[in-house]
Order: structure tokens, then C-alpha cells, then sequence
């Protein structure tokens, strides 16, 4: 039997390049990067300065008395999930609202919580934490939050696996609906890491770019911390053409895989195995695909892995495929960035547009593809694939089509 075939009709999200899905592509598009000096005065004593804000929040509409129980992490994703469920037009209430759900990925969750604690307990002398530390806090807060706000009783809860947990979100989400256990889910990712805490853990590892993100560039010197939410409406085919929903792109297929090796290095063969999952579960060919949403951190390590593991997986059509990494413009939002790659798939497949890798200057022979750098190009995108590969070996793959 066909298995129900799983689309997109709404689109949601914020980072540093906007604040809204359309202001996130109409910078992608430009190749404008939004990586630039933070401003945030608690990051003091830090080596990294730079990163991907998000200078101004938009007006959301979230009363006092709910703000006070929500980290930035959380905040971010409710923002996202209210945009696309506006744009899918899918209204909720006591008739389908246990059929409606939300999974969201997260990274790092509530940082910002933690930290003000810290502050008020060891350096302000304050004898107990604030009320709502825990559930600010816990990785699945955001996914509560967007339940309560948009009034979700479906299939709720939280995905993590660091900077693959946006896809893993959509995967999850795309098996809840194909087991018929909801007929919509909102899903995505979050992250808000700019926090001190983070970024000097971050600065630990000595992946961090000093300037600027510059993936497959022979002079790059590593990825740039974002903050960002970006969220779905994903729904069978079926229940939105019964509603006469618009329908943005098919959400046609996902891979998973664990590299079962190490907890920071990458290797060739997991990010294999999980394309050429993805494909299997799309049911396409490797010449089927257009583009690739890469990856791409902008690691030594990262982007010539992953070169070799495309370059495994689509043979000599790698040749042809169209390959970019919008973090260079987003930077790396962790358990969002997936999610905000996902605004860029939709698009390329809606308009025919593949979004550059900014701030490429040298190419290297060890990432001999065709990375789109630094200004879009025009091109039939009847298929892309978006790819997260995380720390720990955990990867998942996400295969977007046309409609």
C-alpha cells in the first residue's frame, strides 16, 4: 500500500538575518551574513565576541504572566510556530486540537535561566533559585510552550541531539503523522546559546571561528555561535487539500544513522548512511537531487568529511548537485540551525533559487564541489536534501521535493 505522502504548508522563523520566514530568505538570497561583533554586555572575559543575534524581537503578543515561565530558547520557538501555523491557515480548536501536535528540537536549552541563577546565587548572595528555574530550563519546555500557545492537546513533546535535533524533530514528526496519530504536527528546533556559559565552552573546543564563518573556504578557522527558531506545519496530503490549504513543498523522506565512533570527530561513513537512508525512505535516486542544504559548519574536519561522504553517495552526479551552507549567513543556531535550513529548502524548491555560501574567499581541493559561493544561483530545484550531522554521531537527513 502507498503510504500517505507528508507536506509542508506553513513556515516559520527568526535569527539573525530577520525575524520573520520571508525577511530569513530574502537574506539567504542576497548572501547576506548576519555574523558580526555581539552585543550583549554579560559576555565579558571571552576570547569569541562574535556570533549571529537576533537584535530586536518582534512584537509576539505573549502575555507577562506567560513570559515569566519561559527561557529565550522557548520564546524563540513559540514566535516561529505562530508564524507558520498563520501561514498554513490551519485553525485549531476543540474540534481537531487533539489532533494537532508540536515536537521541537533543542541543543542546549535554557542557558539563560541557568546563568541568571548563577549570577544571583554566587555573586549577588541570594539564598534560592528564581521559581521557574526548572521548567525554563528543561529541554521540552519549548515544546510545552508552543502546546499552550497555539492550543495543541496532539502528540507534544521535545527532541534532542544537538545540532541534528531540528531534523530528528522532522523525522519524529513525519512518523507520528504516517501512524496516524495526529493529521498536523508543528514542528522544528531552537536554540539560544549566546549566553557566556556557552560560548566559553565553545571556546574550549577550538572550533570557533575568530572573523567569520567561512565553510569550504581552504582559509577556514571554524564554525560561529547563532540564536534562531525556525517551525513547520507539517500535515497528510490529504488533510490539507480537505481544507484547501496551499501546500509549500513535500517533506519526502528522512534519514537517520550513528556513527558509533567518537563524540566530537566525524566520520565519512555515518553522514553516508544517512543520505543514502534518506533516499531509500524518499524513494528517489541520487540523480533525482538538485541541491544540498550542506552541513557545512565551516571545521576543517566537518566540510571535507562531508565532502567525501556526498561525493560517496551521488557518485558523478555530485558533479551536478548545487551545494551551500547557510550558516554562513545564520551561522550555527545548534538544535535550530536544521530548521532554518529548512526555510532555505522550501524556497529553493518554490523559486528555483539555490542560496550562496557567503564569505568564501579560496577554494580547496579537499571540498571540490560546487558550493554556490557567495551569490545565489538560478536553477530547477525539484528535490533538495538538508543535512545534520551532530556531535555524539548523531545524523539525520531530511529530502524536500517540489509540489
Amino acid at each position: 500500500m502507498k503510504r500517505p505522502r507528508i507536506v509542508i504548508t506553513g513556515i516559520g522563523g527568526l535569527c539573525g538575518l530577520g525575524t520573520d520566514a520571508p525577511a530569513i530568505w530574502d537574506a539567504m538570497r542576497a548572501g547576506r551574513s548576519a555574523i558580526g561583533p555581539l552585543t550583549n554586555g554579560e559576555l565579558h572575559e571571552l576570547k569569541i565576541r562574535i556570533g549571529a543575534e537576533i537584535k530586536q524581537l518582534p512584537e509576539h503578543g505573549i502575555d507577562r504572566k506567560q513570559l515569566v515561565s519561559m527561557d529565550r530558547f522557548s520564546l524563540l520557538a513559540v514566535i516561529a510556530a505562530k508564524e507558520a501555523l498563520r501561514q498554513s491557515g490551519l485553525v485549531v480548536n476543540e474540534n481537531n486540537t487533539h489532533r494537532v501536535g508540536t515536537i521541537v528540537g533543542v541543543g542546549v536549552c535554557g542557558w539563560e535561566a541557568i546563568e541568571e541563577n548563577y549570577r544571583a546565587i554566587l555573586l549577588e548572595g541570594r539564598n534560592r533559585a528564581a521559581i521557574f528555574t526548572v521548567p525554563k530550563v528543561m529541554p521540552g519546555a519549548a515544546a510545552g510552550q508552543v502546546s499552550m500557545n497555539l492550543g495543541l492537546r496532539g502528540p507534544v513533546f521535545g527532541v534532542t541531539s544537538a545540532c541534528s535535533s531540528s531534523n530528528h524533530a522532522f523525522a519524529t514528526a513525519m512518523d507520528q503523522l504516517l501512524l496516524g496519530r495526529a493529521d498536523a504536527i508543528v514542528a522544528g528546533g531552537t536554540d539560544a546559546p549566546l549566553v557566556w556559559g556557552v560560548i566559553k565552552g565553545w571556546e574550549a573546543l577550538r572550533v570557533v571561528a575568530p572573523d567569520t564563518c567561512r565553510p569550504f573556504s581552504a582559509d577556514r578557522q571554524g564554525l560561529v555561535l547563532g540564536e534562531g527558531a525556525g517551525m513547520v506545519v507539517l500535515e497528510t496530503y490529504d488533510h490539507a487539500v480537505a481544507r484547501g490549504a496551499t501546500i509549500l513543498a513535500e517533506l519526502a523522506g528522512t534519514g537517520m544513522s550513528g556513527d558509533a565512533s567518537d563524540i566530537v570527530a566525524p566520520t565519512v561513513e555515518g553522514p553516508t548512511s544517512a543520505m543514502r537512508a534518506c533516499l531509500a525512505d524518499a524513494g528517489l535516486a541520487p540523480e533525482d537531487v538538485d541541491y544540498i542544504n550542506a552541513h557545512g559548519t565551516g571545521t576543517k574536519a566537518n566540510d571535507q568529511i562531508e565532502t567525501a561522504a556526498i561525493r560517496r553517495v551521488f557518485g558523478a552526479h555530485a558533479d551536478k548537485l548545487s551545494v551551500s551552507s547557510t550558516k554562513s549567513m545564520h551561522a550555527h543556531c545548534l538544535g535550530a540551525s536544521g530548521a532554518l535550513e529548512m526555510i532555505a529548502c522550501v524556497n529553493a524548491v518554490r523559486e528555483g533559487i539555490v542560496p550562496p555560501t557567503a564569505n568564501y574567499r579560496d577554494a580547496d581541493a579537499d571540498c571540490d564541489l560546487d558550493v554556490t559561493p557567495n551569490v545565489a544561483k538560478k536553477r530547477d530545484v525539484r528535490v533538495a536534501i538538508s543535512n545534520g550531522f551532530a556531535f555524539g554521531g548523531t545524523n539525520a537527513v531530511v529530502a524536500v521535493k517540489a509540489v
